[in-house]
């Protein structure tokens, strides 16, 4: 039987990825726009709230962290109240940059809002939460049974 959940996610997460090619914003990856994308509402989240929004690995969102930092676009300082964690904060230029990725995902957004009811928003919002738990508690199962070996 053919995956009707996975693959059809995966599908339009690469296609979200080829429309934010489109951007034509040269070298940006698609894990950095998202990071810019989150960014851009407030304009600063610290590391925790980072992952949260997109369930990076801590180091590979170190690693995005350290490209957008490396490009001007971001500033990483330790926090006031929790000096265990980073702050990071879009730059003027990274702010610039920020908008137009939002504005872009913002676009396909409001494309399939007009195709689609708010019933099947809130069922696709449903089925989305729930593989990203059934995946991330397997891993989570999986990890805790290694670690007691």
């Amino acid at each position: 039987m053919p995956l009707r959940l996975v693959h059809p996610v995966h599908r339009a997460t690469h296609r979200i990825g080829l429309y934010l090619d489109d951007l034509r914003q040269r070298g940006l990856t698609q894990a950095e726009a998202h990071v810019l994308g989150l960014l851009a509402h407030s304009g600063r989240a610290n590391v925790a709230e980072l992952h949260r929004g997109l369930a990076h690995k801590r180091s590979t969102l170190t690693s995005i962290l350290d490209r957008l930092a490396r490009r001007g676009l971001i500033t990483r300082t330790v926090g006031a109240t929790d000096r265990r964690t980073f702050v990071v904060r879009l730059t003027a230029k990274g702010r610039k940059l920020a908008k137009r990725v939002q504005r872009h995902l913002s676009a396909l957004e409001r494309a399939v809002v007009r195709r689609v009811s708010a019933a099947n928003i809130r069922g696709f919002n449903k089925v989305v939460a729930t593989l990203e738990q059934e995946a991330h508690q397997r891993v989570g199962s999986r990890s805790a049974g290694r670690n007691r070996k």
